[in-house]
């Protein structure tokens, strides 16, 4: 069975989100693809986020419709409490604070429920994917699981090459005459293997809606109306 990984802060998940889910799972028959909110995004750990229950509950709302697209809790926080002390009923206990979360792990804990014969696709956009090398153990984590690029206009096959780690790239003289190549196709090279999505070209931005939100805007172009109506409930983004 194929099955996709979509990994994200998905704060708020939108349209791009789906048409990029939707685009995947038809192109490589996807089963399931399972959103994963992440609790604490290595790269954003700096930078305010709704409550992952917020985030989860929109992805359950933005999906309901959607046959094998489901919300996941493989990031979901997790608090390990200290040892109790003597005095735990006078003193509370103390609770660590919570660990980023890099996709290698989470991958890695996914692939342990999966069977030989499953096959995992992670799904990324191809900004988030220009950062590759830069992600915890990104060569074994490119390793382990195909990668679906969602492509747009601008991108050439040359970037997408020398956005892997070093020693996966092709030597320059390989990718140089990729430039003028737009960033479609597969790439097949040692140790990855990368899908190049196109045809999702959704402009769509997370802080663009956040910011529409707080100003009380209409957001049904960017999000399900569930999803909309979600966010204006629950007062999120709104100005403190």
């Amino acid at each position: 069975m194929n099955i996709g990984l979509f990994g994200g802060s998905f704060d708020p998940i939108h349209r791009g989100h789906i048409a990029l889910a939707q685009a995947a799972a038809s192109r490589f028959s996807l089963r399931q693809v399972l959103f994963v909110p992440a609790n604490l995004p290595p790269h954003k750990q700096n930078q305010p986020l709704s409550p992952f229950i917020h985030r989860y509950a929109m992805i359950a709302l933005a999906t309901q419709d959607e046959k094998g697209f489901l919300p996941s809790l493989l990031e979901a926080p997790e608090f390990a409490l200290a040892p109790a002390p003597a005095d735990a009923l006078v003193r509370p206990s103390r609770r660590r604070a919570p660990s980023p979360n890099y996709s290698i792990d989470t991958v890695r804990r996914l692939l342990q429920t999966l069977r030989k014969s499953d096959r995992l696709f992670f799904l990324i956009g191809i900004d988030a994917f220009r950062d590759i090398a830069k992600w915890r153990d990104a060569r074994a984590l490119l390793a382990l699981c195909d990668f679906v690029v969602a492509s747009r206009p601008g991108f050439s096959l040359r970037q997408v090459a020398e956005s892997l780690p070093e020693d996966l790239r092709p030597a320059p003289a390989v990718t140089r005459p990729f430039h003028k190549h737009p960033a479609k196709g597969d790439l097949l090279l040692p140790g990855v293997t990368l899908h190049l999505l196109e045809g999702v070209n959704q402009t769509v931005s997370a802080t663009a809606i956040r910011t529409a939100a707080a100003q009380s805007k209409p957001l049904g172009h960017w999000l399900d109306p569930r999803v909309a109506d979600y966010v204006r409930k629950h007062g999120l983004y709104r100005s403190k």
